[in-house]
Protein backbone atom coordinates (compact mmCIF):
# COMPACT_ATOMS: atom_id res chain seq x y z
CA UNK A 1 0.00 0.00 0.00
CA UNK A 2 1.71 3.43 -1.03
CA UNK A 3 1.61 6.15 1.81
CA UNK A 4 -1.69 8.23 0.12
CA UNK A 5 -3.65 4.51 0.42
CA UNK A 6 -1.92 4.21 4.22
CA UNK A 7 -3.64 8.01 4.50
CA UNK A 8 -6.35 7.11 3.32
CA UNK A 9 -7.17 4.10 4.61
CA UNK A 10 -6.46 6.44 8.12
CA UNK A 11 -8.82 9.49 7.13
CA UNK A 12 -11.75 6.97 6.51
CA UNK A 13 -11.07 5.20 9.84
CA UNK A 14 -11.32 8.64 11.46
CA UNK A 15 -14.09 9.86 9.17
CA UNK A 16 -16.34 6.49 10.67
CA UNK A 17 -14.65 7.04 14.21
CA UNK A 18 -16.23 10.85 14.06
CA UNK A 19 -19.66 9.82 12.81
CA UNK A 20 -20.05 7.17 15.27
CA UNK A 21 -18.78 9.74 18.28
CA UNK A 22 -21.31 12.23 16.84
CA UNK A 23 -24.32 9.70 16.56
CA UNK A 24 -23.35 9.26 20.41
CA UNK A 25 -23.39 13.02 20.72
CA UNK A 26 -26.18 13.51 19.34
CA UNK A 27 -28.19 10.89 21.45
CA UNK A 28 -26.35 12.13 24.61
CA UNK A 29 -27.20 15.84 23.84
CA UNK A 30 -30.83 15.27 23.42
CA UNK A 31 -30.94 13.61 26.88
CA UNK A 32 -28.99 16.11 28.60
CA UNK A 33 -31.39 18.93 27.00
CA UNK A 34 -34.54 16.59 27.89
CA UNK A 35 -33.04 16.13 31.51
CA UNK A 36 -32.18 19.49 31.73
CA UNK A 37 -35.60 21.29 30.91
CA UNK A 38 -37.73 19.28 32.76
CA UNK A 39 -36.11 19.64 36.01
CA UNK A 40 -35.77 23.83 35.54
CA UNK A 41 -39.84 22.84 34.87
CA UNK A 42 -40.56 20.33 37.64
CA UNK A 43 -38.53 21.63 40.24
CA UNK A 44 -36.90 25.49 41.68
CA UNK A 45 -33.56 24.43 40.99
CA UNK A 46 -30.88 27.12 39.91
CA UNK A 47 -30.00 26.92 35.89
CA UNK A 48 -26.22 25.70 36.59
CA UNK A 49 -27.28 23.02 39.25
CA UNK A 50 -30.35 21.76 36.27
CA UNK A 51 -27.82 21.65 33.95
CA UNK A 52 -25.05 19.79 36.56
CA UNK A 53 -27.58 17.21 36.67
CA UNK A 54 -28.51 16.77 33.30
CA UNK A 55 -25.26 16.33 32.13
CA UNK A 56 -24.56 13.70 34.51
CA UNK A 57 -27.00 11.70 33.02
CA UNK A 58 -25.92 12.24 30.05
CA UNK A 59 -22.11 10.86 30.79
CA UNK A 60 -23.87 7.81 31.74
CA UNK A 61 -25.92 7.19 28.55
CA UNK A 62 -22.38 8.68 26.88
CA UNK A 63 -20.00 5.86 28.52
CA UNK A 64 -22.40 3.27 27.42
CA UNK A 65 -22.78 4.66 23.97
CA UNK A 66 -18.90 5.23 23.54
CA UNK A 67 -17.95 1.46 25.09
CA UNK A 68 -20.49 -0.38 22.97
CA UNK A 69 -20.61 1.58 19.96
CA UNK A 70 -18.37 3.90 18.71
CA UNK A 71 -15.39 2.45 20.14
CA UNK A 72 -16.70 -1.29 20.54
CA UNK A 73 -12.82 -2.07 18.72
CA UNK A 74 -10.71 -0.75 21.18
CA UNK A 75 -8.70 -2.30 24.10
CA UNK A 76 -10.77 -3.58 26.76
CA UNK A 77 -8.34 -4.88 28.85
CA UNK A 78 -8.65 -2.06 31.48
CA UNK A 79 -11.90 -1.17 32.66
CA UNK A 80 -11.27 0.09 35.93
CA UNK A 81 -8.86 2.43 33.84
CA UNK A 82 -10.61 4.02 31.18
CA UNK A 83 -13.96 4.20 33.43
CA UNK A 84 -11.96 6.16 35.66
CA UNK A 85 -10.17 8.31 32.96
CA UNK A 86 -13.49 8.61 31.07
CA UNK A 87 -14.84 10.39 34.41
CA UNK A 88 -12.23 12.40 34.81
CA UNK A 89 -12.21 13.97 31.28
CA UNK A 90 -16.49 13.96 31.55
CA UNK A 91 -15.46 15.84 34.72
CA UNK A 92 -13.33 18.25 32.60
CA UNK A 93 -15.76 18.67 30.00
CA UNK A 94 -18.96 19.41 32.89
CA UNK A 95 -16.93 21.94 33.57
CA UNK A 96 -16.61 23.42 30.32
CA UNK A 97 -19.93 22.95 29.24
CA UNK A 98 -21.70 23.99 32.65
CA UNK A 99 -18.55 27.02 33.00
CA UNK A 100 -20.19 29.06 29.52
CA UNK A 101 -23.77 28.68 31.36
CA UNK A 102 -22.29 29.98 34.39
CA UNK A 103 -20.60 32.86 32.85
CA UNK A 104 -23.43 33.57 30.74
CA UNK A 105 -26.53 33.01 33.75
CA UNK A 106 -24.43 35.42 36.10
CA UNK A 107 -21.97 36.95 34.41
CA UNK A 108 -24.20 38.85 32.40
CA UNK A 109 -27.32 38.20 33.39
CA UNK A 110 -28.73 35.82 30.63
CA UNK A 111 -30.89 33.84 32.25
CA UNK A 112 -34.11 33.14 30.06
CA UNK A 113 -35.75 29.94 28.81
CA UNK A 114 -34.41 30.26 25.37
CA UNK A 115 -31.06 32.58 26.55
CA UNK A 116 -30.14 28.94 28.57
CA UNK A 117 -30.55 26.57 26.01
CA UNK A 118 -28.45 28.54 23.89
CA UNK A 119 -25.14 28.83 26.08
CA UNK A 120 -25.96 25.50 27.09
CA UNK A 121 -25.65 24.38 24.02
CA UNK A 122 -22.46 26.53 23.37
CA UNK A 123 -21.17 25.06 26.29
CA UNK A 124 -21.90 21.56 25.15
CA UNK A 125 -19.97 22.11 21.33
CA UNK A 126 -16.87 23.32 23.00
CA UNK A 127 -16.95 20.92 25.62
CA UNK A 128 -17.80 18.45 23.00
CA UNK A 129 -14.02 19.18 21.03
CA UNK A 130 -12.16 18.51 24.78
CA UNK A 131 -13.86 15.10 24.66
CA UNK A 132 -13.40 14.11 21.69
CA UNK A 133 -9.45 14.93 22.05
CA UNK A 134 -9.36 13.06 25.45
CA UNK A 135 -11.40 10.12 24.97
CA UNK A 136 -9.66 8.81 21.84
CA UNK A 137 -6.24 9.91 22.83
CA UNK A 138 -6.39 8.53 26.43
CA UNK A 139 -9.83 6.75 27.43
CA UNK A 140 -10.28 4.40 24.31
CA UNK A 141 -6.91 3.45 22.95
CA UNK A 142 -6.40 1.91 19.97
CA UNK A 143 -5.07 -2.14 20.77
CA UNK A 144 -1.04 -1.31 20.10
CA UNK A 145 -0.91 -5.27 18.26
CA UNK A 146 -3.52 -3.64 15.81
CA UNK A 147 -1.60 -0.52 14.67
CA UNK A 148 1.90 -2.59 14.30
CA UNK A 149 -0.15 -5.29 12.19
CA UNK A 150 -1.32 -2.56 9.98
CA UNK A 151 2.02 -0.88 9.89
CA UNK A 152 3.65 -4.65 9.09
CA UNK A 153 1.11 -5.06 6.31
CA UNK A 154 1.59 -1.71 4.47
CA UNK A 155 5.07 -2.36 4.63
CA UNK A 156 4.66 -5.36 2.87
CA UNK A 157 2.63 -3.69 0.38
CA UNK A 158 4.74 -1.07 -0.32
CA UNK A 159 6.46 -1.41 -3.81
CA UNK A 160 10.31 -1.25 -2.93
CA UNK A 161 12.03 1.49 -3.78
CA UNK A 162 15.25 1.67 -6.43
CA UNK A 163 18.35 1.94 -5.34
CA UNK A 164 20.29 4.75 -4.67
CA UNK A 165 22.98 3.82 -6.53
CA UNK A 166 23.39 2.67 -10.34
CA UNK A 167 23.44 -1.14 -10.41
CA UNK A 168 26.71 -2.71 -11.22
CA UNK A 169 27.71 -5.73 -12.87
CA UNK A 170 28.93 -8.80 -10.61
CA UNK A 171 32.38 -9.14 -9.62
CA UNK A 172 34.33 -11.69 -11.02
CA UNK A 173 36.18 -14.33 -8.71
CA UNK A 174 39.20 -16.21 -10.23
CA UNK A 175 39.77 -19.52 -8.54
CA UNK A 176 43.31 -20.69 -8.39
CA UNK A 177 44.04 -23.96 -8.67
CA UNK A 178 46.89 -26.02 -7.25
Amino acid sequence: MTERGALRVRLDRLAREVVRFGAVGAVGTVVNFGVFNFVRHVSDLQVVRASVIATVVAIAVNYVGFRYFTYKDRDKSGRTKELTLFLLFSLVGLVIENGVLYAATYGFGWDGRLESNLFKFLGIGIATCFRFWSYRTWVFKTLPAREAVAHAESFLDAEPEPSPEPSRPPRRTVQRTR
